[in-house]
């Protein structure tokens, strides 16, 4: 017997509340993570190294960590936004040579049903030292894997880091760590950060603990020459 079209949209709607549960039910567990590390040790404003409460994960720095000017990203892997930044902020990193350094804090968005996957996804690869290029590689191909689901989307995740590692990455040890405990800390971790400042959404950017506002920012070279304004007052240039 044919399916009549109530029918389609009731199981449409079935699977997004199982999808929003589940989301839920993570975002829980990554809160109560959070809430159980005492956020005052740290400063937001500094990069954070490898510990106990992050699951012994560092901040990701793009560029170099010692530079005199370092910008602070908060963002979401499933962020059209921060899709479209992420070539820009590479761009800048590789203009100012040693000068600049961009750390990454996931900023996981509640409606995202993949931005959490793709967290740990992202994390996972780190784990193995390919962190920057598998984000690199995320946000490239967000579209394909933002709507997957299941295991499904786990295959997504580790062929895309089989493309990162040209094969020699271990595939088991990825798909392992997406849901290890270090993982889930890392990413608990950065959602405690974020909790600490004014973030209304992504990609958010802060230098010397002030959001920068990119609200008159119409396209890349807008996006760029405010950023470069920024990193050269902060350069004396």
């Amino acid at each position: 017997m044919k399916k009549g079209i109530s029918d389609i949209v009731a199981g449409i709607l079935i699977a997004l509340v199982g999808i929003a549960i589940i989301g839920g039910i993570i975002a829980a567990v990554i809160n109560k993570k959070a809430q159980e590390i005492d956020f005052t040790k740290y400063d937001a404003n500094t990069i954070i190294g490898a510990n106990e409460d992050n699951g012994n994960i560092a901040d990701h720095v793009k560029g170099n960590a010692d530079a005199p000017v370092v910008i602070f990203e908060y963002a979401d892997y499933q962020c059209s936004g921060c899709a479209s930044a992420n070539p820009r902020v590479n761009k800048l990193v590789a203009e100012y040579d040693g000068e600049l350094a961009v750390v990454y804090r996931d900023f996981l968005l509640s409606y995202h049903q993949n931005g959490t996957a793709a967290a740990s996804a992202a994390e996972a690869a780190g784990l193995q030292g390919y962190w920057k290029e598998y984000a690199d590689k995320l946000f490239a191909n967000q579209s394909v894997w933002a709507n997957a689901s299941g295991d499904t989307r786990t295959e997504m995740f580790a062929d895309l880091f089989e493309s990162v590692t040209n094969g020699q990455g271990d595939r088991e040890k990825f798909i392992s760590d997406m849901s290890s405990a270090e993982v889930k800390k890392k990413i608990a971790f950065d959602t405690g950060i974020s909790a600490k400042l004014d973030i209304p959404g992504t990609p958010a950017f802060f230098l010397d603990g002030e959001r920068i506002d990119f609200s008159g920012a119409k396209n890349e070279e807008d996006f760029l020459n405010l950023m470069r304004e920024k990193i050269d007052a902060k350069l004396g240039k």
